[in-house]
């Protein structure tokens, strides 16, 4: 397994024992080869690296940028800490993996103090590229997959959560981003991360693979990677773009990204699977209730996907257990009733 302070190429080897990472399979029914960041899976035609050679709007440029976007030879500043800007970079090349990773290097940072900082970032794997909006910085209604890294709270009744927060919502353009919830609306997972102001860079993983979209943070520079989302039954196409924008409001910080990896996952898929045209697949999300009924779930939780055969059969095993138990005290309680009726006659 390749370090990650040596190489900076992340894998999620490292976040569980191969014991573990076992049984974990086992389960979930998740058969996939995790990338551990050799340079045979590094997708550089979709990867926005050091020295950003290939940034820029001639036509041979694989990534493009718009807005307060400032391309250094450190760093790609989506906003600096100044109010209302906008911008983004995307990659002009689509995507035709099925199974993907990808490694988000980026710092958000800024003068201002708790509570008094925004918006955030956004990484997105979308059909169109390069349309400005309201949804840190762009497009609402768009169809595909958005993971955002939130620092400002909009809704003030939704205390149960901390912010920064970082969620995914998958739209087929029918869904808007509900700012004024913070996207809860929307949500399919999310959890809370304090990203800013580190003195070290802060790192996203965003795998697909199998349906299943699992996203993992470091936030710590200690080379491990901890949960974020896990969520199955997810349905997107290829032939998409990866982007990333940031938004400030009255509020603002420094978002940085620093670096954009894409690996490919090594996936041995069905004939039937490979038989279908990816391109056609429709961005969507098999739950067990809409992402809107997260709005009602006061902790924000709900992560639920349909039943899998390991899980139907431990219900099954509990309710069995339970009838006996029930049969067994049953028995109990009728001896002693016998018992006290033969003392009374």
């Amino acid at each position: 397994m390749v370090s990650f302070r040596g190489s900076k190429m992340r894998g999620f080897g490292t976040f569980i024992s191969r014991p573990l990472l076992f049984l974990l399979l086992h389960f979930i029914l998740v058969k996939c080869d995790i990338t551990d960041g050799n340079a045979e899976h590094l997708k550089r035609e979709h990867s926005l690296m050091k020295p950003y050679q290939g940034v820029g709007s001639s036509p041979s440029s694989q990534w493009d940028f718009w807005g307060s976007t400032l391309v250094t030879s450190s760093y790609v500043r989506l906003t600096p800490d100044e109010r209302s800007k906008q911008g983004s970079i995307w990659n002009t090349v689509p995507v035709y993996l099925k199974d993907w990773e990808m490694h988000v290097q980026y710092k958000i940072h800024g003068s201002g103090k708790k509570n008094l900082h925004g918006d955030g970032i956004a990484i997105w794997y979308t059909k169109e590229r390069l349309n400005p909006g309201p949804v840190f910085g762009n497009q609402d209604h768009f169809v595909g997959l958005a993971l955002f890294v939130d620092t400002f709270r909009n809704d003030l009744h939704g205390m149960d959560r901390s912010f920064p927060y970082i969620s995914a919502m998958v739209s087929n353009g029918s869904l808007p981003y509900d700012h004024g919830n913070d996207g809860r609306t929307s949500e399919l997972g999310g959890c809370s991360s304090e990203i800013r102001n580190k003195d070290h860079d802060t790192y996203l993983a965003i795998r697909y693979s199998k349906g299943r979209l699992t996203v993992m943070i470091d936030i710590d520079d200690k080379n491990e990677w901890k949960a974020c989302i896990d969520i199955g039954g997810v349905r997107l196409p290829t032939g998409y773009y990866f982007g990333a924008s940031a938004a400030t409001g009255d509020l603002s910080d420094n978002h940085d990204i620093i670096s954009m990896k894409m690996y490919q996952l090594m996936v041995e898929h069905t004939p039937d699977e490979d038989s279908l045209d990816w391109t056609k697949i429709e961005p969507s999300v098999s739950l067990l209730k809409s992402p809107k009924d997260n709005i009602d779930d006061p902790t924000g939780n709900f992560r639920s996907t349909p039943l899998t055969g390991w899980k139907v059969f431990l219900l099954l095993l509990c309710a069995l257990l339970g009838i006996v138990v029930c049969g067994v005290v049953g028995a109990v309680v009728f001896q002693k009733r016998q018992e006290r009726n033969r003392r009374f006659y």
